[in-house]
C-alpha cells in the first residue's frame, strides 16, 4: 500500500483535538503524528484531520478499527490519506 501509513479521518466532532486523535488511533500501533485540521480564520476544527503511523499494518489496522464507528456521536470516516492534489493559486484583484 502505497504511502499507507498516513491516514485520513474524516467526520469528526468539532470538540476532537489532536491529542485526542492521538490516543483514539495509538491503540493500533505507534502514531507518528495526529493533527486536527482548522479554519485559518477562526481558529475552529474543519471536521477532519490526518494520522500517521510507523507502519502500514498498523494504520491498515486502524482503518480497519475505526472506519466506521461512532465518536462523539458521529460515524467516523477512516482511510488511506490521497496525495494532495495541487490547486492553481487563487489572486484576488490581478484580473488582466
Amino acid at each position: 500500500m502505497e504511502n499507507g501509513k498516513k491516514l485520513y479521518v474524516g467526520n469528526l466532532s468539532y470538540g476532537v483535538e489532536a491529542g485526542d486523535l492521538q490516543e483514539m488511533f495509538s491503540q493500533f500501533g505507534t502514531v507518528e503524528s495526529a493533527v486536527v485540521i482548522t479554519d485559518r480564520q477562526t481558529g475552529r476544527s474543519k471536521g477532519f484531520g490526518f494520522v500517521e503511523f510507523a507502519t502500514d499494518a498498523e494504520a491498515a489496522a486502524a482503518v480497519e478499527g475505526l472506519n466506521g464507528q461512532e465518536n462523539g456521536g458521529r460515524v467516523l470516516t477512516v482511510n488511506v490519506a490521497r496525495p494532495r492534489e495541487e490547486r492553481p493559486r487563487r489572486s484576488f484583484g490581478d484580473r488582466y
